[in-house]
Protein backbone atom coordinates (compact mmCIF):
# COMPACT_ATOMS: atom_id res chain seq x y z
CA UNK A 1 0.00 0.00 0.00
CA UNK A 2 2.78 2.18 0.97
CA UNK A 3 4.77 1.21 -2.43
CA UNK A 4 1.37 2.46 -4.23
CA UNK A 5 0.97 5.52 -2.23
CA UNK A 6 4.70 6.30 -3.10
CA UNK A 7 4.83 5.75 -6.64
CA UNK A 8 1.52 7.89 -7.51
CA UNK A 9 3.18 10.70 -5.54
CA UNK A 10 6.31 10.22 -7.61
CA UNK A 11 3.98 9.60 -11.06
CA UNK A 12 2.14 13.05 -10.50
CA UNK A 13 4.53 15.71 -9.40
CA UNK A 14 6.85 14.56 -12.95
CA UNK A 15 4.28 14.52 -15.16
CA UNK A 16 3.37 18.09 -14.01
CA UNK A 17 7.19 19.24 -13.78
CA UNK A 18 6.97 17.80 -17.46
CA UNK A 19 3.74 19.54 -18.55
CA UNK A 20 4.78 23.08 -16.27
CA UNK A 21 8.56 22.53 -18.22
CA UNK A 22 6.70 22.46 -21.20
CA UNK A 23 4.57 25.53 -21.02
CA UNK A 24 7.70 27.55 -19.83
CA UNK A 25 10.06 26.62 -22.98
CA UNK A 26 7.02 27.95 -24.82
CA UNK A 27 6.24 31.12 -23.00
CA UNK A 28 9.67 31.52 -22.45
CA UNK A 29 10.03 31.54 -25.92
CA UNK A 30 7.05 33.82 -27.39
CA UNK A 31 8.58 36.21 -24.97
CA UNK A 32 12.14 35.99 -26.52
CA UNK A 33 9.67 36.37 -29.22
CA UNK A 34 7.99 39.74 -28.06
CA UNK A 35 11.13 41.08 -26.46
CA UNK A 36 12.84 40.97 -30.32
CA UNK A 37 9.77 43.40 -31.46
CA UNK A 38 11.08 46.93 -31.59
CA UNK A 39 7.26 48.73 -31.76
CA UNK A 40 5.50 46.86 -28.93
CA UNK A 41 2.45 49.28 -29.17
CA UNK A 42 3.27 50.25 -25.55
CA UNK A 43 3.07 54.16 -25.83
CA UNK A 44 6.72 53.91 -25.40
CA UNK A 45 9.35 56.30 -27.29
CA UNK A 46 12.28 54.08 -28.77
CA UNK A 47 15.84 56.15 -29.98
CA UNK A 48 16.84 54.57 -33.21
CA UNK A 49 20.43 55.51 -35.01
CA UNK A 50 20.13 56.52 -38.64
CA UNK A 51 23.01 54.45 -40.33
CA UNK A 52 22.27 55.30 -43.93
CA UNK A 53 20.71 58.00 -45.84
CA UNK A 54 20.55 57.74 -50.00
CA UNK A 55 19.09 60.31 -52.08
CA UNK A 56 16.33 59.18 -54.61
CA UNK A 57 15.18 62.85 -55.83
CA UNK A 58 15.97 66.39 -55.82
CA UNK A 59 13.21 66.71 -52.53
CA UNK A 60 12.98 62.96 -51.07
CA UNK A 61 15.53 60.82 -49.69
CA UNK A 62 15.96 56.54 -48.35
CA UNK A 63 16.40 56.46 -44.43
CA UNK A 64 17.46 53.03 -42.42
CA UNK A 65 17.63 52.78 -39.06
CA UNK A 66 19.24 50.55 -36.82
CA UNK A 67 17.55 48.41 -33.90
CA UNK A 68 20.41 48.16 -31.98
CA UNK A 69 20.15 43.73 -32.51
CA UNK A 70 20.58 42.35 -35.69
CA UNK A 71 17.65 39.68 -34.66
CA UNK A 72 15.29 42.19 -33.88
CA UNK A 73 11.78 42.97 -35.88
CA UNK A 74 9.80 46.31 -36.24
CA UNK A 75 7.12 44.74 -34.65
CA UNK A 76 5.07 46.41 -38.13
CA UNK A 77 2.22 44.78 -39.84
CA UNK A 78 0.59 45.66 -42.96
CA UNK A 79 -0.39 48.36 -43.24
CA UNK A 80 0.84 50.40 -40.28
CA UNK A 81 2.81 53.57 -39.32
CA UNK A 82 5.07 54.92 -36.64
CA UNK A 83 5.08 57.90 -35.26
CA UNK A 84 8.47 59.53 -35.03
CA UNK A 85 9.23 63.22 -32.59
CA UNK A 86 12.21 65.26 -31.70
CA UNK A 87 12.33 68.22 -29.31
CA UNK A 88 12.76 71.66 -30.93
CA UNK A 89 15.46 74.39 -29.13
CA UNK A 90 12.53 75.78 -27.10
CA UNK A 91 11.66 72.28 -25.93
CA UNK A 92 8.31 72.25 -28.43
CA UNK A 93 7.83 68.63 -29.32
CA UNK A 94 7.26 67.90 -33.26
CA UNK A 95 5.57 64.48 -33.48
CA UNK A 96 4.90 63.24 -37.46
CA UNK A 97 3.62 59.91 -38.44
CA UNK A 98 5.68 58.05 -41.20
CA UNK A 99 4.97 54.52 -43.33
CA UNK A 100 8.13 52.42 -43.35
CA UNK A 101 8.63 50.44 -47.07
CA UNK A 102 10.80 47.76 -45.23
CA UNK A 103 9.44 44.30 -44.95
CA UNK A 104 7.60 43.74 -41.52
CA UNK A 105 10.01 40.61 -41.11
CA UNK A 106 13.25 42.47 -41.79
CA UNK A 107 15.55 42.09 -39.22
CA UNK A 108 18.00 44.52 -37.82
CA UNK A 109 16.93 47.73 -39.30
CA UNK A 110 13.84 49.86 -40.34
CA UNK A 111 13.94 51.70 -43.37
CA UNK A 112 11.49 55.21 -45.11
CA UNK A 113 11.18 57.03 -47.56
CA UNK A 114 10.62 60.24 -46.88
CA UNK A 115 10.28 63.92 -48.99
CA UNK A 116 11.33 66.94 -47.46
CA UNK A 117 8.61 69.97 -47.71
CA UNK A 118 9.70 73.19 -47.55
CA UNK A 119 7.53 74.05 -44.22
CA UNK A 120 7.93 70.67 -43.09
CA UNK A 121 9.73 70.94 -39.34
CA UNK A 122 9.56 66.94 -39.11
CA UNK A 123 10.30 66.27 -42.80
CA UNK A 124 13.50 69.30 -42.67
CA UNK A 125 14.86 68.03 -39.81
CA UNK A 126 15.30 64.42 -40.89
CA UNK A 127 16.68 65.46 -44.14
CA UNK A 128 19.06 67.13 -41.87
CA UNK A 129 20.14 64.46 -39.42
CA UNK A 130 23.56 62.65 -40.40
CA UNK A 131 24.77 59.46 -40.13
CA UNK A 132 25.33 58.61 -36.66
CA UNK A 133 22.11 60.43 -35.17
CA UNK A 134 19.37 59.45 -33.48
CA UNK A 135 15.45 60.20 -34.00
CA UNK A 136 12.81 58.98 -31.30
CA UNK A 137 9.90 56.42 -32.89
CA UNK A 138 7.20 54.73 -31.54
CA UNK A 139 4.06 52.74 -32.82
CA UNK A 140 3.21 50.63 -34.42
CA UNK A 141 -0.07 52.18 -35.22
CA UNK A 142 -2.48 49.96 -37.13
CA UNK A 143 -4.02 51.28 -40.28
CA UNK A 144 -5.62 48.48 -42.19
CA UNK A 145 -4.90 44.93 -41.00
CA UNK A 146 -4.45 42.89 -44.08
CA UNK A 147 -5.50 38.97 -44.34
CA UNK A 148 -4.41 37.23 -47.67
CA UNK A 149 -7.11 36.97 -49.99
CA UNK A 150 -9.80 39.46 -48.29
CA UNK A 151 -10.62 40.32 -51.56
CA UNK A 152 -10.61 39.13 -55.53
CA UNK A 153 -8.96 42.96 -56.41
CA UNK A 154 -7.65 45.69 -54.71
CA UNK A 155 -7.17 49.15 -56.47
CA UNK A 156 -4.16 51.23 -54.42
CA UNK A 157 -4.63 54.91 -55.72
CA UNK A 158 -1.29 57.23 -54.19
CA UNK A 159 0.56 60.41 -55.04
CA UNK A 160 3.98 61.32 -54.18
CA UNK A 161 5.11 59.86 -50.71
CA UNK A 162 1.34 58.24 -50.19
CA UNK A 163 3.19 55.55 -52.03
CA UNK A 164 4.19 54.22 -48.81
CA UNK A 165 1.62 52.46 -47.24
CA UNK A 166 0.38 51.60 -50.66
CA UNK A 167 3.89 49.90 -51.26
CA UNK A 168 3.18 48.04 -47.99
CA UNK A 169 0.00 46.48 -49.33
CA UNK A 170 1.86 45.98 -53.17
CA UNK A 171 4.84 44.19 -52.10
CA UNK A 172 2.76 42.07 -49.06
CA UNK A 173 0.60 40.82 -51.48
CA UNK A 174 3.21 40.05 -54.02
CA UNK A 175 5.20 38.45 -51.50
CA UNK A 176 2.71 35.90 -50.62
CA UNK A 177 2.38 33.29 -53.15
CA UNK A 178 -0.62 32.22 -51.18
CA UNK A 179 -2.38 35.02 -52.10
CA UNK A 180 -4.09 35.70 -54.89
CA UNK A 181 -5.60 39.27 -54.91
CA UNK A 182 -5.48 41.30 -58.04
CA UNK A 183 -3.59 44.57 -57.46
CA UNK A 184 -3.40 47.81 -60.07
CA UNK A 185 -1.30 50.74 -58.78
CA UNK A 186 -2.39 53.97 -60.28
CA UNK A 187 0.23 56.31 -58.78
CA UNK A 188 0.51 60.46 -59.57
CA UNK A 189 4.50 61.96 -59.87
CA UNK A 190 5.29 65.30 -60.50
CA UNK A 191 7.88 63.72 -63.29
CA UNK A 192 9.40 60.18 -63.71
CA UNK A 193 12.09 61.10 -62.19
CA UNK A 194 9.57 61.82 -59.07
CA UNK A 195 8.37 58.45 -59.36
CA UNK A 196 9.48 56.75 -55.47
CA UNK A 197 10.66 52.84 -55.57
CA UNK A 198 9.82 52.97 -59.30
CA UNK A 199 12.18 49.88 -59.77
CA UNK A 200 11.18 48.17 -57.05
CA UNK A 201 7.24 48.29 -58.28
CA UNK A 202 8.10 47.41 -61.88
CA UNK A 203 9.94 43.84 -61.06
CA UNK A 204 7.54 43.48 -59.16
CA UNK A 205 4.75 43.84 -61.85
CA UNK A 206 7.51 42.36 -64.18
CA UNK A 207 7.36 39.12 -61.90
CA UNK A 208 3.37 39.24 -61.37
CA UNK A 209 2.14 40.10 -64.80
CA UNK A 210 -1.26 38.32 -64.12
CA UNK A 211 -1.56 39.69 -60.77
CA UNK A 212 0.08 43.67 -60.55
CA UNK A 213 -0.66 45.94 -63.29
CA UNK A 214 0.97 49.46 -62.34
CA UNK A 215 -0.73 52.78 -63.79
CA UNK A 216 1.67 55.74 -64.07
CA UNK A 217 0.60 59.21 -64.09
CA UNK A 218 2.87 62.47 -64.68
CA UNK A 219 2.19 66.36 -64.13
CA UNK A 220 5.64 67.31 -66.31
CA UNK A 221 6.22 64.53 -69.47
CA UNK A 222 5.16 62.39 -72.18
CA UNK A 223 2.82 59.52 -72.84
CA UNK A 224 5.17 56.31 -72.53
CA UNK A 225 2.41 53.87 -72.64
CA UNK A 226 4.90 50.97 -73.09
CA UNK A 227 6.00 51.88 -69.53
CA UNK A 228 2.68 52.59 -68.83
CA UNK A 229 3.17 55.97 -68.25
CA UNK A 230 0.51 58.77 -68.89
CA UNK A 231 0.53 62.53 -68.74
CA UNK A 232 -2.04 64.22 -66.51
CA UNK A 233 -3.62 63.56 -63.54
CA UNK A 234 -5.35 60.35 -62.00
CA UNK A 235 -8.95 60.64 -64.40
CA UNK A 236 -12.36 59.02 -64.33
CA UNK A 237 -11.87 57.87 -67.74
CA UNK A 238 -9.06 55.37 -66.28
CA UNK A 239 -10.54 54.30 -63.34
CA UNK A 240 -14.11 53.60 -65.00
CA UNK A 241 -12.45 51.29 -67.01
CA UNK A 242 -9.83 49.53 -65.34
CA UNK A 243 -11.54 49.18 -61.91
CA UNK A 244 -14.29 46.32 -61.33
CA UNK A 245 -16.78 48.35 -60.07
CA UNK A 246 -17.90 49.22 -56.48
CA UNK A 247 -18.28 45.29 -54.87
CA UNK A 248 -18.08 43.32 -51.75
CA UNK A 249 -14.88 41.73 -53.34
CA UNK A 250 -13.05 44.65 -54.33
CA UNK A 251 -11.71 47.24 -52.30
CA UNK A 252 -9.99 50.75 -52.97
CA UNK A 253 -6.84 52.02 -50.97
CA UNK A 254 -6.40 55.81 -51.08
CA UNK A 255 -3.20 57.75 -49.89
CA UNK A 256 -1.69 60.93 -50.61
CA UNK A 257 -1.36 64.73 -50.38
CA UNK A 258 -5.12 66.61 -49.76
CA UNK A 259 -5.51 67.67 -53.12
CA UNK A 260 -5.64 64.07 -54.81
CA UNK A 261 -7.93 62.98 -51.71
CA UNK A 262 -10.56 65.58 -53.08
CA UNK A 263 -10.27 64.82 -56.53
CA UNK A 264 -10.94 60.85 -55.83
CA UNK A 265 -12.02 59.89 -52.75
CA UNK A 266 -12.77 63.07 -50.40
CA UNK A 267 -10.88 63.66 -46.93
CA UNK A 268 -10.82 61.66 -44.17
CA UNK A 269 -12.35 63.60 -41.42
CA UNK A 270 -10.46 62.14 -38.82
CA UNK A 271 -7.79 59.61 -38.24
CA UNK A 272 -10.88 57.41 -36.79
CA UNK A 273 -13.73 58.47 -39.30
CA UNK A 274 -13.01 57.94 -43.04
CA UNK A 275 -15.59 60.39 -43.95
CA UNK A 276 -18.22 59.55 -47.31
CA UNK A 277 -16.96 59.04 -50.22
CA UNK A 278 -16.97 62.17 -52.81
CA UNK A 279 -14.59 62.86 -55.85
CA UNK A 280 -13.92 60.62 -58.90
CA UNK A 281 -14.75 57.46 -56.58
CA UNK A 282 -17.73 58.88 -55.35
CA UNK A 283 -19.38 59.64 -58.97
CA UNK A 284 -18.61 56.06 -59.88
CA UNK A 285 -20.80 54.51 -57.25
CA UNK A 286 -18.36 53.72 -54.73
CA UNK A 287 -19.18 54.18 -50.86
CA UNK A 288 -17.30 54.01 -47.48
CA UNK A 289 -17.79 49.99 -47.43
CA UNK A 290 -15.61 49.83 -50.67
CA UNK A 291 -12.69 52.90 -50.04
CA UNK A 292 -10.05 52.88 -47.29
CA UNK A 293 -8.22 56.34 -46.76
CA UNK A 294 -4.84 55.62 -45.39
Amino acid sequence: MFARITQSKLTIPLAVTAAGLGFYVMSARQLSNEAQKVFKGDDQWVDLKLTKKTKLTHDTSHYTFDFGNKDAESGLITASCVLTKYVTAKGNNVIRPYTPVSDPSQKGTVDFIIKTYEQGKMSKHIDELKEGDTLSFKGPIVKWKWEPNQFDSVALIGGGTGITPLWQLLHTIASNPADKTKVQLFYGSQSVDDIIARKEIDEIAAAHPDQVQVFYYIDNGKDDASKHIFKGYINKEALQKNLPGPSPKSKVFVCGPPGLYKAISGAKVSPTDQGEVSGILGELGYTKDNVFKL
